[in-house]
């Protein structure tokens, strides 16, 4: 090596022991291209340089660890450079996500003494937190607080935000951090050239080295942010300026104004599902638990019945049924989200695929009553129709009629099967809420909060309308006692615990027992 290079002032690193690193990369995040990146650097400057990856596990979607030793040359002596890194040992941790930075400090490669830890703070959901019917989501704070204590230093920001702006990959904000963070004895320039020596999407990764090695040496903060989701509602405007929109806002005013937010959130789902008439019969439901809400000393509680059931009642109104499927897969809006989100160049195609397993039952949920009946009672008739999977790609002409056609029944959506069922099961719920709120106001709360078990459609939709009833179920015996809507929550919470039902088969046979 030659002082040019930049490395001639640290001397510190030409000794017998290699420097470590080890990179924790999810599918397609680009880990094996940062790891030859590195490997091609390290040897662009005179150094010996070895690289060994270990597969990981499906549930982390292809979760893959690359382990790096470098060391400048000795003469005379051939390196002897380990597969493997050792707990302690590691100088360097690069994540590609959130939870893979907490997997390397429980895995031992973060101490205080010596690792630099560089991690992206956003989240990639493991199977785990994803299966579960509930929220599952890790706390990301956690994480945030281990790394403060386990590395001697800790570069985090949202790397894939930098690479999603520049048509990259993660792996290339990784690689300008790691650059930015001084902790290789290699020049900028030096990085810059092993990008450029690939020959493939040479601007995009540039952009993105760029960017992340600006934004590395920003001053640092106490700790790396970590975005969370949280609740974003629209303003009440003061006119849509549609005859039938504009009644809708002036019977939302009619209500308590803290409920406007939900409410406007609701008729805006409501009225894309639909029209404005059906937001009309949300808003009369709503206006009759409104007024038993209030007469059963509601205001005292933030009216939390009516709250609970703006919220509930909307999503249980506009339900996943094949028409509302169909609509969603064919919206302009869609397309240009799938292609934003793909970084699709100029002239460049896209078609995307979807795969679609329609039940019988979803079929005949689309049909007017009386036909949806008859399908569902001759299931040998018709359910061979719907034995197989299909995989169909959207963006075909022969496709997108199909779709845009079954889109089209939105106007009949008011007599096929499955809405009239749909309507049947909303007012057996809300009956029971109404017939509670008397004997045990927070029981009946608790009764419209339920709904949250019932989404999606198929057998997800099937399993948590079932869940939903024998939660319900539990109401008449707990409206009678003070706790009761404690061990409504307890219920369901189990019932959110796992897709069979098991912790919920538990916990109603402890309230038997009250």
């Amino acid at each position: 090596m030659n002082d040019q290079s930049g490395t001639g002032a640290r001397r510190g690193f030409t000794t017998e022991r290699p420097i470590c690193v080890a990179i924790l990369a999810m599918g397609g995040q680009g880990g094996g291209v940062l790891a030859d990146w590195i490997v091609a650097l390290a040897e662009a400057q005179g150094w010996h340089a070895q690289t060994t990856s270990v597969p990981g596990v499906a549930q982390r979607t292809g979760a893959t660890l690359y382990y790096l030793e470098m060391l400048p040359p000795k003469e005379g002596r051939a390196p002897i450079l380990s597969l493997m890194p050792a707990q302690g040992e590691v100088d360097v941790v690069l994540a590609a996500e959130l939870m893979e930075a907490g997997r390397s400090i429980l895995r031992g490669l973060v101490t205080p003494d010596r690792t630099t830890l560089i991690a992206s703070t956003h989240r990639l959901f493991a199977t785990a937190e994803k299966e579960k019917p509930g929220n599952a989501i890790a706390d990301p704070s956690v994480v945030v607080e281990a790394a403060g204590v386990a590395a001697k230093r800790v570069i985090g920001f949202d790397m894939e935000a930098l690479a999603n702006a520049s048509h990259s990959h993660i792996s290339a904000c990784l690689f300008g951090t790691l650059a930015a963070s001084k902790t290789l004895p290699f020049p900028r320039d030096a990085f810059e050239a092993v990008i450029k020596a690939g020959g493939r999407g040479v601007e995009p990764n540039l952009n993105a080295f760029r960017a992340a090695y600006e934004q590395a040496g920003q001053p640092a903060t106490a700790k790396p942010a970590v975005k969370r989701p949280g609740k974003r509602f629209a303003p009440l405007p003061a006119a849509a300026g549609r005859a039938d929109l504009d009644r809708l806002l002036v019977r939302i005013r009619e209500f308590p104004a803290p409920l406007h937010d939900m409410l406007f959130a609701g008729v805006k789902r409501l009225t894309d599902f639909q029209d404005p008439a059906y937001a009309a019969e949300y808003l009369d439901r709503i206006g009759t638990l409104h007024a038993l809400d209030r007469d059963n000393g509601g205001a005292a509680k933030s009216y939390a019945l009516a709250a609970a059931a703006a919220k509930y009642l909307a999503v249980a109104m506009a339900y996943d049924d094949v028409i509302r499927v169909a609509d969603l897969k064919t919206r302009t809006s869609r397309f240009e989200r799938v292609q934003r989100d793909n970084a699709v160049g100029d002239g460049q195609i896209v078609y995307t695929t979807e795969y679609m397993h329609p039940r019988l039952e979803e079929a005949a949920g689309t049909m007017p009553a009386p036909l949806g009946r008859f399908m569902e009672a001759h299931p040998r008739l018709f359910g061979v129709l719907f034995r197989k999977s299909r995989r169909v790609r959207s963006g075909t002409i022969r496709w997108f009629l199909v779709l845009y056609g079954l889109a089209a029944l939105k106007p009949i959506r008011r007599s096929t099967l499955r809405h009239r069922r749909e309507m049947a099961h909303i007012d057996k719920w809300l009956a029971l809420a109404q017939a509670s709120i008397a004997a045990n106001y927070d029981v009946a709360v608790e009764i419209v909060n339920a709904r949250r078990l019932i989404k999606g459609y198929s057998d997800t939709h099937a399993r948590g309308e079932s869940k939903f009833d024998r939660v319900i179920g539990a109401a008449p015996q707990l409206a009678a006692r003070a706790d009761g809507a404690d061990w409504m929550r307890r219920l369901r919470d189990a019932a959110l615990l796992d897709e069979g039902g098991i912790a919920l088969d538990g916990a109603l046979k402890t309230v038997s027992t009250l």
